[in-house]
């Protein structure tokens, strides 16, 4: 390994022609000359990764070295026909699309793969070809005097052949769309076409023989995008039949494709305009062989403004570069992979910008040479260069190729970083009282009115239906529950009610409302533990639960004065991710456990159903021929139902029809759901698809039901607003005679265990929708969310309701149904999560909703309740989803081979890994045998805080690096660019001792993939990483070598 500050000589020579590298200017249109005059020895000195961060670190004088986003394209000289034109083979936005081979349409976008060959010669070519930077032309026939005129001055062009290099350039170019189109259309000729192409054959066929055009087919047309040329124009040349190029004609630069269109006869693909970024530029490869050269003729362009040219590009964008390739016969397949190369390197991000701002020949080799340094080589017997390399789902920051090594960081003290993220989170003491709440809704008042203008999209509505569902049925079965447990004085009428105070009250002025509120477990034993006290001391239940809510209310409000919410950072992934396994299972458990009661209710075998159909009286009809008729076929015949199980239908389908019914819903929506990653439809209809998933799940399920027409159990939703009691009303009186005057005092110990159990309940919530993952934007409100909670409390203690709080399942749902990606614009991009649509509407609405569902009980008594059931599972399972603890899980039944990629695999050994799993699989275990048992659920709370002092006490087993990755809520994907950036730097402080043989008969292929998580050196594929720069400089030397370059 070379030492640090040594520099390892690269393979090949930095010298370059001599020349100028400045294009000579459009003498119409005048212009200075720009050029910077530097020495080549001030490059040579400097390793290739420095040169290329300096030139990006340069200042832009002016606009016009501003870099763009890139389209680019490849066209070829080839005879079609009797025609010789430009052919589009190629184009690349960020990844490769080719031409398929004797097929009709573009390949599939996928990474490309270039030989090392190919890169060292298009190196080669741009040290020795001609590089014209900022030329002043605003047309191909410009261009082409231009270049021609450059390459004679060098002496690299005969003067005899300058005439016919011009005349191959201003072909016409053909592009794949227009292809499609060609052969769709009728070929219709007249007697006097033919008889003007018999009186020119003489002409075209010498012209064509002094072209020399070796015919290439690789070729067919697209289905898609398909749009006719109109119009084109001839132009005189030296060759009378000769098929000029409309670029020829000087265009200014048009605001849209449609001005193109009426400017131009050359029509645009505008269907595949879409997929370009706003604002790109175009660079266009052209590459060709022919028989009037005896050497290859190549040139880099770079116009100083760019310019609109025609039919170059395929679609209706200015052209910036041009790439220029003409060669002698028999090496068009060279010069293919040459142009390949170059397209390439044009989508390259770094040498995309060097190309930019690059002043002279020298900047655009060391951007070559930094490419180089940065690609992955293949072995050639250990991979197939003919597989194409589907684009990644996520592409590496290129960051770290643009700035210098850092120099190494003092050591940021932990305590120091951890109390900066506890305040920008709002999860430090203030030291006043009400600190905490103040700051919250000073973050969140800026806020307020996005959070309605944010509502705007379809997104959202799918959202608020989906979670209506999840919601009600859940707040009706609790109804149901309650009302056993505290003797019908309050059941599923109260939940609806508490559902819509409570969730429009948060709805509004929470701090996060992405939580969404619901009843729990906890809560409903809470409230039976209460009741039995009651009715064993024969008090008032609702005036002594009164009182209690009172006090937790009051509670709750100290806690926020206090800033209690700031204990929330002791709450780990390990405490939050049991809770959050732990209350998903019970949703699986409790949906399949459901099914399986409507199962003993309804069995399948059942005895005999004593009931028949028989004719009516006077009817000549036999028992025999009405006894085929069903239950509810009978009177629909005239007929008579006879039996003692009349009365009732048949049940034995009961029980089946509800598993299909549960399994139906539950399949739909997790397949619709990841129907946005589907094959089929345009994206915007995938997305709508998958928005409405469950929407249609339910639906769907439910029009399966009615047509059948078995008797499923169906949602049971109250149809008068008035409580369930009739010796109640909404408002509770705080003292009765049944109550002694002391039960409000003591009333604060049952309320000291609620206000546990529900500040619990809402912050471990709350930590799971503000995660990192989650990407939120709008900042948190822990102090705030305590503070409405509170007064909700209150209100719902006066009128008698049941207390809502954080339900973590449902807001879990809530947050992934409103995730933002980004829209795939470029061929083969994934889509990138941005984060979470924040916002209030739904939340609102959803509760809303509820609140009025009193007077939609005709259409919600037609939902079977398994389909309800199958949301609940949905949800159970989507809920798992993205969290680390059941992915370690599974990964303890996985062989090594076939585990995931994940990040903490690849810096904690498996066995630790393991050893972590399991203990907090026990706790789980724990969590879950303390829940089922009604003596000792009501310590349900208090076990979540004993959860904390466990993950404390594994500071004694585990280091604190083992603790900080298994254990930590950063996101997976910034931990995994962190540790891919790190690794870059590492691997540039050391230099390789040698580098690998490049002669002849070594052969390899590189693939366009700077390191990064595909570049691992670790993988199955031995993939072999080169790095042939940079030393490891301090500041001091790096300012150095820069004031050189200047």
């Amino acid at each position: 390994m070379a030492k640090n500050n040594e520099y390892i000589e690269l393979p090949w020579t930095m010298n370059s022609s001599s020349g100028d590298d400045e294009a000579p200017k459009d003498p119409r249109t005048g212009g200075e000359d720009f050029t910077q005059q530097f020495t080549e020895n001030d490059f040579e000195a400097t390793p290739p990764a420095q040169r290329v961060q300096f030139i990006l670190g340069e200042d832009v004088d002016d606009g016009s070295h501003v870099s763009h986003p890139l389209f680019s394209e490849m066209g070829m000289l080839v005879k079609e026909g009797d025609e010789i034109e430009w052919k589009e083979t190629a184009r690349w936005i960020k990844f490769e699309e080719d031409v398929e081979e004797g097929g009709n349409r573009w390949s599939k976008p996928h990474v490309a793969t270039l030989s090392l060959h190919s890169l060292f010669e298009l190196r080669r070519l741009l040290v020795n070809g001609s590089v014209m930077l900022d030329m002043e032309a605003h047309n191909l026939e410009v261009m082409a005097d231009l270049v021609c005129d450059q390459m004679v001055s060098a002496g690299t062009l005969p003067p005899g052949v300058k005439d016919k290099v011009k005349d191959a350039l201003l072909r016409r170019h053909r592009h794949q769309h227009e292809y499609a189109k060609k052969t769709r259309l009728p070929i219709i000729r007249s007697l006097a076409d033919m008889r003007n192409q018999s009186s020119s054959k003489t002409d075209t066929s010498s012209h064509l023989g002094a072209i020399g055009v070796t015919t290439w087919f690789h070729a067919g047309a697209s289905p898609q995008h398909q749009t006719q040329n109109q119009g084109r124009p001839q132009s005189q040349s030296t060759t009378k039949d000769m098929v000029k190029s409309p670029s020829n004609q000087s265009m200014a630069r048009p605001s849209s494709g449609t001005e193109l269109s009426e400017q131009q006869g050359h029509k645009g693909n505008t269907h595949f305009m879409r997929k370009i970024p706003p604002g790109a530029e175009a660079s266009n490869i052209l590459v060709g062989e022919v028989d009037f050269l005896e050497r290859t003729l190549s040139c880099f362009i770079r116009l100083s403004q760019a310019a609109v040219m025609g039919d170059l590009t395929e679609v209706p964008v200015p052209t910036r570069f041009i790439f220029i390739l003409l060669g002698p016969p028999g090496s068009q397949s060279n010069f293919h992979e040459i142009g390949r190369a170059m397209a390439t390197l044009m989508s390259d991000e770094i040498f995309h910008e060097v190309a930019y701002r690059a002043r002279k020949r020298d900047h655009l080799l060391s951007g070559v040479d930094e490419f180089l340094d940065a690609v992955t080589v293949l072995p050639p017997g250990e991979w197939d260069p003919t597989i194409r390399i589907e684009p990644p789902a996520a592409i590496p920051s290129q960051e770290v190729r643009k700035r210098p090594p850092e120099l190494p960081k003092e050591d940021v003290d932990e305590e120091e970083e951890e109390q900066r993220l506890r305040e920008e989170s709002g999860l430090s003491r203030t030291g006043r009282l009400f600190g905490g709440l103040i700051n919250d809704v000073k973050r969140k008042a800026p806020w307020y009115l996005s959070d309605y203008k944010d509502a705007f999209s379809m997104q959202c509505v799918a959202s608020w239906i989906f979670l209506y569902f999840a919601c009600l049925s859940p707040i009706i079965t609790f109804g149901g529950l309650l009302a056993e447990a505290t003797g019908k004085h309050m059941a599923a009428m109260e939940s609806l009610v508490s559902g819509f105070v409570c969730g429009m009250g948060y709805g509004f002025f929470s701090g996060q409302p992405l939580t969404i509120l619901g009843s729990t477990g906890p809560v409903l034993v809470f409230e039976s533990i209460i009741y039995e006290f009651c009715f064993k001391m024969g008090w008032d239940y609702m005036t002594f639960r009164f009182w209690i809510g009172m006090w937790v209310a009051g509670i709750c409000i100290v806690l926020t004065a206090i800033d209690a919410s700031a204990l929330v950072c002791y709450i780990t992934r390990f405490t939050e991710e049991n809770f959050a396994t732990l209350i998903a299972f019970i949703f699986i458990y409790k949906a399949i456990e459901n099914v399986v009661v409507i199962g003993k209710n309804f069995p399948v075998n059942q005895g005999i159903y004593d009931c028949v159909c028989t004719p009516p009286l006077g009817s000549n009809a036999s028992v025999v021929d009405y006894a085929k008729y069903n239950w509810d076929s009978c009177a629909s015949y005239n007929g008579t139902l006879v039996g003692g199980d009349c009365g009732t239908p048949p049940t034995e389908n009961v029980f089946l029809m509800s598993v299909v019914l549960c399994a139906g819903t539950f399949i739909i929506s997790t397949i619709l759901k990841d129907f946005k990653n589907a094959l089929f439809f345009p994206s915007i209809v995938r997305q709508y698809i998958s928005d409405f998933s469950v929407l249609i799940a339910i639906f769907a399920m439910s029009f399966f039901d009615y047509f059948l027409g078995v008797p499923t159990q169906k949602l049971e939703v109250p149809n008068e607003l008035k409580p369930t009691l009739d010796t109640r009303g909404w408002l509770i009186p705080p003292f009765t005679e049944r109550n002694p005057w002391w039960s409000p005092i003591i009333a604060v110990f049952p309320a000291l265990l609620g206000t546990i159990l529900i500040f619990m309940d809402q912050q471990i919530t709350a930590v799971i929708v503000n995660r990192k993952e989650n990407k939120l934007k709008k900042g948190c409100g822990y102090h705030l969310d305590l503070f409405i909670l509170s007064i909700l409390i209150a209100i719902c203690s006066v009128m008698g309701l049941p207390w809502f709080v954080a339900a973590t399942v449902l807001s879990i749902n809530h947050v992934n149904s409103l995730k933002l990606e980004s829209e795939c614009s470029a061929p083969g991009e994934k889509p990138q999560f941005l984060g979470v649509r924040e916002q209030r509407v739904t939340h609102i609405l959803i509760f809303l909703t509820i609140g009025v569902s009193v007077l939609l009980t005709p259409l919600l008594g037609h939902i079977p309740m398994p389909v309800l059931f199958g949301v609940f599972l949905y949800m159970g399972v989507a809920s798992l989803k993205g969290l680390q603890f059941f992915d370690r899980i599974l990964i303890m039944f996985m062989p090594a081979k076939y585990q995931p990629d994940y990040m903490f695999l690849r810096q904690v050994p498996i066995k630790r890994v393991h050893l972590f799993t399991v203990i907090q699989l026990a706790c789980l275990i724990i969590l879950w045998l303390i829940k089922s048992f009604s003596q000792t659920s009501i310590l349900f709370p208090l076990m979540l805080v004993v959860m904390i002092g466990i993950r404390k006490a594994l500071d004694l087993v585990f280091t604190r690096r083992e603790l900080k990755i298994l254990d930590d809520i950063m996101p997976e994907m910034t931990k995994r660019a962190a540790a891919d950036d790190l690794h870059k730097l590492d691997a540039e402080v050391g230099l390789l001792a040698r580098m690998f043989p490049f002669g002849k008969g070594r052969r390899g292929r590189v693939v366009n993939k700077p390191a990064g998580p595909g570049g691992d050196t670790g993988s199955a594929v031995g993939l072999g990483l080169i790095k042939c720069t940079t030393s490891n400089a301090n500041e001091k030397e790096f300012e150095a070598q820069s004031s050189l370059l200047k």
